[in-house]
């Protein structure tokens, strides 16, 4: 018996996690201000944005989501990786393995990475009773519909604490027509 669940879906846009080390070079302050709570507990889109640098070509305005990491991980899409010339590896989040250099530019000064810029992987967010529910693996690929359609894959993503959501970037939005909060099933 397949046993599917209706879950929302949640539009991941171009942002940045940042190391107490980064963010204090780039801002010099004391706390990470929050602007907006996200659907997953304890993260917050921060009144913080910072641009991102390539080559001379510049993406401006990129949102520092908090809170603070114990690494810089930085997601863009397919569009801004041509802005910035760029072609990094898609990853799971937290996976920097083969990510690519990039410069943060932010109120107080310029940070030069060596790693961390990435194009992050669909995912499907799932708490631990929905693991056990659904006899789930954490990164096992499951299958997304909408209206009983099959769309594509995502990897699942152990959340601790957590709340069910499939997260997609805003080009896969478009591509699938799928919206902020919009339902689709995984199986």
């Amino acid at each position: 018996m397949v046993i599917e669940m209706k879950i929302p879906v949640g539009i991941s846009k171009r942002h940045v996690h940042l190391n107490i080390e980064t963010f204090n070079k780039l801002f010099n302050e004391s706390d990470l201000p929050v602007r907006n709570y996200l659907n997953q507990p304890d993260q917050y889109a921060s009144t913080f944005t910072v641009d991102l640098e390539w080559n001379g070509n510049i993406i401006e305005h990129v949102r520092v989501v908090g809170p603070i990491r114990n690494y810089n991980q930085i997601e863009v899409s397919d569009s801004e990786c041509k802005i910035l010339g760029v072609n990094p590896p898609t990853k799971a989040s937290g996976d920097l393995s083969e990510s690519l250099p990039i410069n943060i530019i932010g109120p107080k000064g310029k940070v030069s990475l060596s790693s961390g810029l990435i194009k992050a992987q669909r995912h499907v967010h799932v708490t631990e009773e929905t693991l056990r529910k659904l006899n789930l693996e954490d990164k096992q690929e499951v299958k997304i519909y909408k209206d009983n359609t099959y769309l594509f894959t995502a990897n699942i993503k152990l959340s601790i604490p957590g709340f069910d959501e499939l997260h997609i970037d805003t080009e896969e939005e478009k591509l699938y027509d799928l919206h902020q909060g919009d339902e689709v099933e995984f199986f």
